[in-house]
Order: structure tokens, then sequence, then C-alpha cells
């Protein structure tokens, strides 16, 4: 596999182990975790995204995009697509191998769980109040801040066109935090095309008792909704010169 590739791969892998694990630590039955809330899923995908950029670069893709959206977002800034198909192709497979992990890690835990909305939710993300425009909205507005932000603290502006060794990982990651923070609660905050539908396969797949269905009526709102907010987010940082 292509070095930028595997990146990729493991990095997004790693993101949904730690990001996805953390939300089956708070929902599943009789965790340690269990009923920890919402500020400690929002801290897991800060450490989860801040892991799986450093994991990323560490493994040949420097750019860590770990995210369809920001790699959309990127290709449009720089007007450059050769590598969006097969960065998302990867993306998607490593956030489906993060998912199976996280079902074998927690595989005592789901026949604890009676609630199958709780169990799905650890796999993908669902609507507080669902409302298909409104939430297309929600991923939209999370993803274009996501990728603005980033943007932003990374360009020469903010950063004199330095930055100290391994601040980037965390800095993204504390941006997803706060969106998830500020922004998350209407849908969950997927801002992650691959996040959420990877996970989403792996749970249709996968062996869990009495899991319910997939919800296949809501995905593609946090995948459309994460390529038009990364894809206006891109074009935004163009226009501006960000």
């Amino acid at each position: 596999m292509d070095k930028q590739l595997f990146g990729e791969f493991m990095g997004t892998l790693v993101l949904v182990l730690l990001g996805n694990g953390t939300v089956a630590n708070v929902l599943l039955g009789k965790t340690k975790g269990q009923n920890s809330g919402w500020i400690v899923i929002c801290s897991g995908f800060l450490g989860a995204v801040m892991a799986g950029v450093a994991v990323a670069q560490a493994c040949g893709s420097p750019g860590a995009h770990i995210n369809p959206a920001v790699t959309l977002a990127v290709a449009i800034a720089k007007g450059d697509f050769s590598n969006v198909a097969g960065f998302m192709i990867a993306q998607l497979l490593g956030a489906l191998v993060g998912a199976i992990l996280v079902w074998l890690h927690f595989l005592p835990h789901w026949k604890e769980t009676p609630d199958a909305g709780l169990k799905l939710a650890c796999f993908s993300t669902g609507p507080a109040i669902r409302s298909p425009g409104a939430n297309l909205i929600s991923e939209i507005i999370g993803t274009f801040l996501l990728f603005l932000i980033i943007a932003s603290i990374l360009s020469k502006g903010v950063t004199g066109g330095a930055m100290a060794p391994g601040l980037a990982p965390y800095l993204v990651g504390a941006i997803v935090w706060a969106i998830g923070m500020g922004l998350g609660g209407t849908t969950g905050f997927a801002i992650n095309p691959a996040r959420d539908l990877g996970p989403r396969i792996a749970h249709a797949i996968l062996p869990i008792p009495k899991k319910g269905d997939s919800d296949w009526a809501y995905a593609m709102v946090p995948v459309i909704g994460g390529l038009i907010g990364g894809g206006l987010a891109g074009a935004f940082v163009k226009m501006v010169g960000i």
C-alpha cells in the first residue's frame, strides 16, 4: 500500500477506535465509564483526533487528513484532486476496521445494554431532534468550521511559518473538542463522513445481540453535510488566501 494511504488508514483507525471507544465506554452497560457524560465523549474525541493525526503522520501521511471532508477541502483549496479518491477509500476502510475493534474490545458489554439506540450510537451519529434539513445544516456548519480553523491555525499569519513539533495534532484535536462542546449536541457532530459511515457499516454487519437497525434513513446526512461543509470551507480558504 502507498505510504500516504497507509497513514490515512491507520490514522482513521486510531481515531475511531479511541473516539467511538469513548462513546462505548460511556453508553454501554457495566463499563467503568458508564453514564460519565457528554464532556467525557468530547474529551475522548480530542485525544482520539490528536492520536489519529500523529499516527497518520508517523505512518506516512504528512497531511494527516483522516477525514474525507478535510481531503476534499484541501483539494479545492490547492486545486489538486489527485489524492481524493485514494484517501477517502483508505479513511473509510480505517474507520470500518476501527469500529470492528471497538466491538471486539467491548464484546461482553453489548448483551448488557438493552437499548438498541445506545448500541448504534457507539458506531454512528444520530440527531437529538430528527429534522433532516436542520441536521444537514448542523453538519455543514460544524465541518466548515473544522477546516476553517485548521487552516487558520496552520497559516503563516498565525504560526509565522513555524510550529513546535507535535503541537499540530493536539491543536486539531482541540478544535474537534471545541466543536463538540459548542455545536455537537444537535447531531452528535460527525463532521467526518468516514467516521460515521465506516462504523455504521460495521454495525450493520457485526453480530451484535439485539442491535436493531443501522438507521440508513439518516446515514447520508453526516456524509453529505460533511462533504458540503468541507467543500465550502476549501473554497473559502482559497478565496481569502488563508
